[in-house]
């Protein structure tokens, strides 16, 4: 694509606003700048869009909302008149121009005779999958960056059964979009299209919907009604759309002492009093740290800002919070679900445990122990709800619980993506069950070494920015195959995994054989003490990312395995 070209034709297109034209002329010296946003449009794949907002083709703006939603719609009324009717559900966070983009979106489908459910205001990423499935829709778009900066946003789709886009379908979205011009979309007018029942506004309503599937996942109700006049937690949405839900759904578990982070409960895209909204950052938490120490509490969870992420602090035995990752908050949960389930009767015949391949093992040995299956899957929550829909649907197996390490949980058969307001009621529930037994989730993780054994984990990010980064992405991915590591921080390679086709190959014979995954572009080293290490480009940033997964005698060597796994990583960067 010629960017100069792409550059003129959007200088001069009617569809902008003066506003927008005088951003573009602004520019007008700058080659590198006027580069980095026409060189090529953002790459649309089954997680949808996300970049940085600005006018250009590959930024995010109303303009490429717009021929993203026109090429989505398009895919829809190629499924006939029966999926048209079922119509789409759309949702938005707490971002600048969420609200802008839910709306446009909206518009185009209208446009296309396709209906819209348009929620009032923003709402948790996992309402939306709710709300696919309760109302029987063909699809849904959900704009969110999830936990980036504030420049970025983006534009996640969904399809009928309230999982992201299937490959496909998305596949489509994007030839359509190559094929077409940017600015070739038809857009309703919104007020017209609400008149005529075109655009559809969802409320309270739909929350009380899906409340009342999130309260039937509690478990142990006892264990929380004999601490709830004791047990006192801090809560933060980091500006964001958990602020209504999630306290509301603790007040109903019967938790009488949520202290929720005054400045965090305030919605901004801006994101103020963090650098990051990220759970994963311990930085972020230094409001709700303070809180905690001030009100005596021992418990702190926050949700990312659409709501589909869940971070946990707890305070440890020298009177100190330290983060939970998300490997060892999903171990807990895991362990304690199969306890608690066992204890009330409710687990279900073929219990099943579902984990990415990039989190860790202990999960297995959990799930195992306790007589559960454990199935591995790709990265990315589209895929544990194959997973988990496929097992269900022939009989194999009934899901209790689906994580991955980047802090989403699944909970549930009602939504089909990531849920922090589910996962927050669980993880609450689980936290008092262990304060009416004396001890904290710091004290809870210690016990499950003791019974499971050690394992420690790394998720580190080889950032690679700038319109070469994709290049060195793909360099060292090429690299990595053409010359696979014999040993890694002193430690010998015994098995080189390749997920893109599927090729297991044995360090020291060369023996080939295959695995049942295949098709991503993931590159996993099996060592000779247990660990793995495992590489992938990142779907959505510029950046590599390397997951150490260790094992060891204690806490102390698995801290040393990391560190030294983590030295050769960082020589990857060249």
């Amino acid at each position: 694509m010629d960017y100069k070209k792409a550059y003129e034709q959007w200088l001069n297109s009617p569809a902008l606003s003066e506003a927008e034209k005088a951003e573009l002329t602004a520019i007008a010296g700058d080659e590198k700048e006027i580069e980095s946003r026409f060189f090529s449009q953002l790459e649309f794949g089954t997680a949808g869009l996300r970049g940085t907002m600005g006018v250009g083709l590959y930024r995010m703006n109303i303009h490429v909302i717009r021929h993203a939603t026109q090429a989505f719609a398009n895919v829809i009324l190629n499924e006939g008149p029966e999926s048209v009717k079922k119509g789409v559900a759309i949702c938005f966070d707490c971002r600048n121009n969420s609200d802008v983009f839910a709306k446009e979106a909206a518009c185009i489908m209208a446009a296309a005779g396709i209906p819209v459910r348009l929620f009032e205001s923003l709402r948790p990423t996992p309402e939306l999958s709710f709300a696919i499935r309760e109302y029987g829709c063909i699809a849904g778009i959900n704009i969110t960056a999830s936990h980036n900066p504030k420049e970025y946003n983006g534009y996640k789709v969904y399809w009928s059964d309230g999982a992201q886009l299937p490959p496909n379908h998305a596949d489509e979205v994007a030839k359509i979009m190559r094929e077409s011009d940017v600015f070739d979309v038809k857009v309703a007018d919104y007020d017209r299209a609400v008149a005529d029942g075109l655009i559809t506004i969802m409320g309270s309503e739909t929350d009380e919907k899906f409340l009342k599937n999130v309260m039937e996942q509690v478990n142990d109700q006892a264990a929380v009604d004999a601490v709830a006049d004791t047990f006192k937690m801090v809560y933060t949405p980091f500006h964001g759309t958990g602020h209504k839900l999630i306290p509301e759904a603790l007040k109903r578990l019967g938790m009488k002492h949520v202290v929720c982070v005054p400045e965090q409960m305030v919605i901004d895209g801006n994101f103020p009093t963090v650098a990051s909204p990220n759970p994963e950052n311990p930085e972020g938490f230094y409001l709700a740290v303070d809180l905690a120490n001030k009100e005596g509490a021992d418990f702190i969870l926050g949700s990312d800002p659409d709501a589909d992420r869940v971070g946990l602090m707890v305070r440890t035995a020298d009177g100190e919070f330290k983060v939970l990752t998300g490997n060892q908050t999903g171990v807990l949960l895991l362990d304690y679900l199969i306890g608690a389930k066992q204890r009330t009767g409710k687990m279900p015949k073929n219990p099943v445990a579902l984990k990415t391949i990039v989190t860790t093992e202990m999960a297995r040995k959990v799930a195992e122990v306790n007589g559960l299956k454990c199935f591995d899957t790709f990265t990315g929550f589209k895929f544990l709800a194959q997973k988990k829909d496929q097992l269900e649907g022939s009989g194999e197996g009934n899901v209790i619980m689906s994580y991955e390490e980047s802090y989403g949980y699944m909970l549930g058969d009602y939504v089909r993506d990531k849920d922090a307001v589910t996962a927050a009621v669980a993880m609450t529930e689980m936290a008092a069950y262990y304060a009416g037994k004396g001890m904290t989730l710091y004290d809870a993780l210690l016990a499950l070494y003791e019974k499971y054994g050690n394992y420690g984990e790394r998720t580190m990010n080889l950032v690679m920015p700038g319109l070469d980064g994709l290049k060195k992405m793909a360099d060292l991915m090429a690299n990595l195959r053409a010359n696979p590591p014999k040993e890694i921080g002193g430690e010998t390679v015994k098995t080189w995994k390749d997920y893109k086709d599927g090729s297991v190959v044995d360090a020291a014979t060369g023996a080939k054989t295959t695995m049942e995954l295949s098709g991503s572009n993931v590159l996993r080293y099996e060592l000779a003490d247990g660990a793995s290490v495992i590489v992938r480009p990142s779907g959505t940033e510029p950046k590599v990312k390397v997951y150490i997964l260790a094992q060891g005698s204690s806490q102390a060597d698995c801290a040393d395995k990391v560190a030294r796994y983590s030295a050769w990583a960082e020589g990857l960067k060249g």
